[in-house]
């Protein structure tokens, strides 16, 4: 089995944590996007990964330090890593293209802008799975449409009409991946774009009209990061479950804790100071950082950073900064000082 995972986008939504850090290595509960995401799918697929490619944008955005944290990744489980590039941002067809000597075989293809919490078998009658979950409001998502044997037959996008509530997330399994690589070549050949770029969707949609067989595959929890707000629910929720497994160290053995309160679920790093402090729950704070005579709830704070005198409640605060101040919601970049 592989997993493919189209990565090159920058994230303009998060901006501004994502205009020094690309989005999928923004951290969630303690580890990068990209990073719980892959794991995630290597535990519902429960086998063996033989190789991770990843598809990455210009070098001097996802440089030396970008790629050798996803080699560990995929060396942590067992699996080659291999690298590409898309040099320009001409869709997500586009994009799985780029990794073209890696679409041979049985494959997850996952863009890496979403995290999941899923336990289902993939249906061995299936040419492929799509991973959906359930939604409110289906007029808002591209969904599945559905006939009588649950088998999906067609892909709408925001449907102005009930088509179903199973909104598609952007995780595809094929059981050989380089009947999709043929279509998508037939679409780049053809030159078949819709809003200017060369979609999955048309791949998809040319092995469905071969009678190849879609089935569903829904997911428990689909968590976005899109925007700061969706991001903090997301790392939220994602304390949460890893709380819940037990299966991961949540607070460093290396923190000092000088007169101050951790209530759970947190996620705190290494080398962490809290002198006279009030921290959680559904807080993530990196590495290295030093927080004094603040509370601090429902918040992501990266590496490096010192906060002084705060009451944070829904921030988002990158590497590197100082605050010294008595805001709330906030949302400070990298490299930040405010005193």
């Amino acid at each position: 089995m592989k997993i493919i995972v189209p990565m090159a986008g920058r994230g303009s939504r998060l901006r501004p944590h994502s205009l020094t850090v690309p989005k999928p290595l923004i951290p969630i509960a303690g580890q990068p996007i990209v990073h719980r995401l892959v794991k995630d799918i290597a535990k519902v697929l429960k086998q063996p990964i033989d190789e991770i490619a990843f598809v990455l944008g210009d070098p001097a955005w996802f440089g030396d330090d970008v790629v050798n944290s996803l080699k560990d990744l995929a060396n942590s489980l067992g699996a080659k890593p291999s690298i590409y590039r898309q040099d320009q941002p001409l869709g997500t067809g586009h994009a799985i293209m780029c990794a073209k000597p890696s679409l041979t075989g049985p494959a997850v293809i996952a863009y890496a802008d979403t995290l999941i919490r899923a336990e289902f078998d993939l249906d061995p009658t299936a040419d492929s799975v799509i991973w959906t979950k359930k939604v409110s409001n289906p007029e808002a998502y591209g969904v599945v449409k559905l006939n009588e044997n649950d088998e999906i037959i067609e892909l709408v996008e925001k449907p102005e009409t009930f088509v179903s509530n199973q909104a598609v997330i952007g995780i595809y399994y094929f059981k050989d991946v380089a009947i999709l690589k043929d279509k998508l070549q037939d679409v780049l050949d053809q030159n078949v774009m819709n809003g200017g770029e060369y979609q999955i969707n048309d791949g998809i949609k040319r092995m469905m009209a071969e009678g190849r067989i879609f089935k569903t595959g829904t997911v428990d929890e689909w968590m976005d990061c899109g925007n700061k707000n969706v991001t903090l629910e997301t790392n939220a929720k994602m304390l949460g479950f890893i709380k819940a497994d037990g299966d991961e160290q949540m607070i460093a053995n290396s923190i000092v804790n000088d007169n101050s309160t951790i209530i759970e679920p947190c996620y705190i790093g290494e080398h962490v100071s809290l002198r006279n402090c009030t921290v959680g729950p559904n807080v993530s704070i990196g590495n290295q950082c030093v927080i004094e005579n603040s509370t601090v709830k429902n918040s992501l704070i990266q590496n490096h950073t010192s906060i002084k005198n705060a009451n944070l409640d829904h921030a988002m605060i990158g590497n590197h900064v100082t605050f010294d101040g008595n805001f709330e919601a906030i949302s400070i970049g990298d490299y930040s000082i405010l005193e």
